[in-house]
């Protein structure tokens, strides 16, 4: 049987990861799950001119509020979308109308970078400036407990830390350590199958500690676990589902990949059952087996997959959701950014007791922005 392609990194933890899953007691109580979509948000995707990225960014900000607005979560919160910017693709105008979508409480702004042969320090240098930027021009980004402006990020080409084989699209073996010591929260980017950055653990809330001589520190990790302090010296590492597809097989009897993607892609458009596959992975805090994340990702600018995202296939898709996963019985789904995942994660790991709602600014606060609306002060 011809396996997927680079499946000798990660098929042997699938394997192991299926086994512990068969063995688990299943869960019978009220299943919060947290959905979270994490958007390569590319405007200039394609080489494409300025003109097309001014209509794709217009696009977004007249059609996502009326879609996101038609649904609500458990908590009465509409649809969340997190909008992971490329640095390199810093237009002001692009960023001041996804700012007024996040005024909107419909989202949040996070960091994405392309980066090829790079060195440590540039990297450092780009990535506070961008978070400058984002932080102090445009009112976005989070801020740590000491009041410092802080980002989730999601590594262009899945090369985070230098993990491709080929050394391309980054080269910073010590990427880990400079993203956290320039505020980053926790790293999106994962699962990266089925190219060959993909890590051995899969299906994982984890932390990475780098090792800055080498590449794909975090290959692997220490797995977020209830009642245990994360390590000092980790970045939290927030992984989407990987995962065999049967219902959809190649060659009559070989499995599909399905992977955290939602997009216009044969396989890869939103549907019930996918949900139910995400769901039932099951991926989360050790010791918390009522709160379930669901990580997701597009590329959600470019036409083809805007199409889907903004269309009527993701209208029946949170219809769906609505109907199977927000019963307040079974499960309670919540709409999350980025940020509020990151925050949920340590609540869990710190034991938190009653509505999940009440922690999505546990650690992280809202961005500049957002705190603004809340106090209607638009100074």
């Amino acid at each position: 049987m011809r396996l997927p392609r680079n499946a000798q990194l990660w098929l042997p933890s699938y394997v192991r990861w299926r086994l512990r899953r068969i063995r688990e007691r299943a869960f019978e109580g009220l299943t919060h799950v947290f959905l979270c979509m994490c958007d390569h948000y590319e405007p200039g995707n394609g080489a494409c001119d300025v003109a097309t990225e001014r209509l794709r960014v217009r696009r977004w900000a007249r059609e996502f509020p009326v879609l996101a607005r038609s649904f609500e979560d458990t908590d009465g919160r509409p649809v969340q979308h997190t909008f992971f910017y490329p640095a390199e693709q810093y237009r002001p105008e692009h960023l001041d109308q996804l700012a007024e979508i996040c005024a909107a409480g419909l989202g949040e702004v996070e960091i994405h970078l392309h980066h090829d042969r790079d060195t440590s320090d540039n990297l450092r240098r780009t990535l506070t400036r961008f978070r400058d930027i984002l932080a102090n021009d445009h009112g976005l980004l989070g801020r740590n407990e000491c009041g410092e402006p802080v980002y989730g990020f999601i590594h262009g080409n899945w090369a985070l830390d230098n993990s491709r084989p080929d050394g391309r699209w980054c080269g910073v073996n010590d990427e880990l350590t400079v993203l956290r010591e320039t505020g980053c929260y926790a790293d999106f980017t994962l699962p990266a199958a089925p190219g060959p950055a993909q890590t051995r653990r899969i299906n994982s809330i984890y932390y990475a500690v780098d090792d800055p001589q080498r590449p794909k520190s975090h290959d692997d990790g220490i797995e977020a676990r209830a009642g245990m302090p994360p390590p000092s010296n980790g970045l939290l590492m927030v992984q989407g589902p990987l995962l065999l597809d049967w219902g959809r097989r190649r060659f009559g009897f070989m499995p599909g990949l399905d992977t955290d993607a939602v997009d216009a892609s044969p396989g890869y458009r939103p549907s019930v059952r996918r949900v139910r596959r995400w769901v039932n992975a099951r991926i989360g805090v050790v010791g918390r087996p009522d709160w379930v994340f669901v990580k997701l990702h597009t590329h959600g600018a470019v036409e083809r997959n805007a199409d889907v995202l903004l269309g009527e296939s993701m209208r029946q898709f949170h219809e769906h959701i609505q109907r199977d996963f927000n019963d307040g019985k079974h499960f309670a789904v919540h709409y999350v950014t980025a940020r509020e995942l990151a925050n949920l994660v340590r609540a869990a790991e710190e034991g938190a007791a009653g509505a999940p709602g009440a922690y999505r600014n546990h650690r992280i606060t809202p961005p500049a922005l957002l705190r603004r609306a809340m106090t209607g002060n638009t100074c």
